[in-house]
């Protein structure tokens, strides 16, 4: 690796982000202000409710907030078994609660509560102060440089960390709608592209051949690792399958992985060494990015982009596994960051050239999200898919799915 590399990575990506970035910063992202006063009524009034739930089941009232006061309600007057403890007293932060679940129906009322309290403070008060009274948009800020990997990270407020996992996470998308003169929120996001990366770049031959059939390939993964047709695959079967897959771009333990999917440490150990059985390559690809680190101190991406790795020859077990790790992800997530920011600079200089009024908003993680008006969203629309999915050339295709809706949670 030389300076060359480095100077390659600046010009051609980000040195041009600079100018799609502050674009994107300066276009704001409308919120439905309306709307977002009436999910914060709502989702408190939900709150409400299963708090006088959760006194109902302990028979009193008490601080749910208060880790202390929740601690003896459950561990000393319910007698429910105790999971864990701190310094102060019994521990009741999430993992022990969702080991409690089945114990007590309390259990599930207070993680709800919880949820509702986060979405609550953190997105519905807290984004309402970020909106601006003149254009009823919220400007956050991206940060191009702060990540070890490449990719972006947003602030004030931070659009990358609003949860989607839960439906009433989702709804909080809902209220970022289109602005004056727009009609759409249209989203392009990258299908599976960190495995589509290490098919690529690890050249393996079973995994490249599932992608360029257009196959499942967590069905793909579960028929090879588990040795059934590939039409008998059940739903466990290719779930499992899945967490294998990204574990292994994340070199997961078989520790990791049966408690990930919860399976004895033997059956996870017999999963990953059939896993690496069946795709030899992208164990010896894996191999040789660790053997690569160790040698040069660091992990580069397909572009250049180089991470110091100054643990991965320590004698220290923990940190020399974190970094033999890290040395197997950032080649694969790295590449992955550098090619999303080659995407929007693309299509914030196709959106320029055709003078279209369609605006980049923001970039999750692998998608972009644009606001555009119902004459220019089937132009868009070909223009998104076409430019995300032709902005480099792999051995497997990339595949971008497009979405489109009058607000954000409608284009997921």
């Amino acid at each position: 690796m030389d300076k060359a590399s480095l100077t390659q990575l600046y010009d051609t990506i980000e040195e041009p982000l600079i100018h799609t970035l502050a674009v994107m910063e300066m276009n704001g992202f409308t919120v439905d202000t309306d709307r977002l006063m009436t999910m914060k009524s709502e989702l408190s009034r939900q709150a409400d409710a299963l708090e006088e739930a959760i006194y109902d089941d302990a028979g009193e009232t008490f601080n749910i907030n208060s880790p202390k006061q929740l601690g003896v309600i459950l561990f000393e007057k319910l007698q429910l078994p105790v999971i864990k403890k701190t310094k102060t007293g019994y521990s009741t932060d999430s993992s022990v609660l969702d080991a409690l679940r089945d114990k007590h129906p309390m259990i599930d009322k207070i993680l709800h509560f919880r949820a509702l309290k986060k979405l609550i403070s953190t997105y519905l008060d807290g984004l309402e102060p970020l909106i601006v009274p003149e254009t009823g948009r919220i400007y956050t800020h991206f940060n191009q440089m702060v990540t070890s990997t490449g990719r972006l990270s947003s602030s004030d407020p931070n659009l990358q960390n609003i949860p989607i996992r839960t439906e009433q996470g989702r709804k909080i998308r809902s209220l970022f709608v289109p602005g004056e003169g727009y009609d759409y929120i249209v989203s392009g996001d990258y299908s599976q592209i960190e495995l589509r990366l290490l098919a690529h770049l690890s050249q393996d031959p079973t995994m490249i051949d599932g992608f360029k059939k257009g196959q499942d390939i967590h069905r793909r993964t579960a028929s090879e690792v588990f040795g059934i047709p590939l039409d008998e695959v059940t739903p466990e079967e290719r779930s499992h399958a899945k967490a294998v897959n990204f574990g292994i771009i994340y070199g997961i333990s078989d520790f990791g992985l049966a408690r990930n999917i919860s399976i004895s440490r033997q059956k996870a150990k017999e999963y990953i060494d059939s896993y690496f059985a069946r795709y030899s390559t992208v164990h010896d690809y894996m191999n040789g990015l660790i053997a690569s680190a160790k040698e040069s101190g660091m992990a580069v991406t397909m572009f250049g982009r180089r991470r110091a790795l100054p643990e991965i020859n320590s004698k220290n077990f923990t940190r020399r596994s974190f970094a033999e790790r890290t040395a197997m992800n950032t080649p694969i997530q790295g590449s992955a960051a550098d090619i999303i920011k080659l995407a929007m600079n693309a299509v914030q200089d196709e959106l320029e050239k055709r003078h279209l009024k369609s605006q980049l908003l923001v970039q999750v993680h692998d998608e972009l999200v644009l606001e555009v008006p119902a004459e220019e969203k089937d132009e868009v629309e070909r223009l998104l898919k076409d430019t995300m999915e032709h902005i480099v050339d792999l051995s497997v295709p990339l595949v971008v799915d497009i979405h489109s809706g009058v607000n954000w949670e409608e284009a997921k």
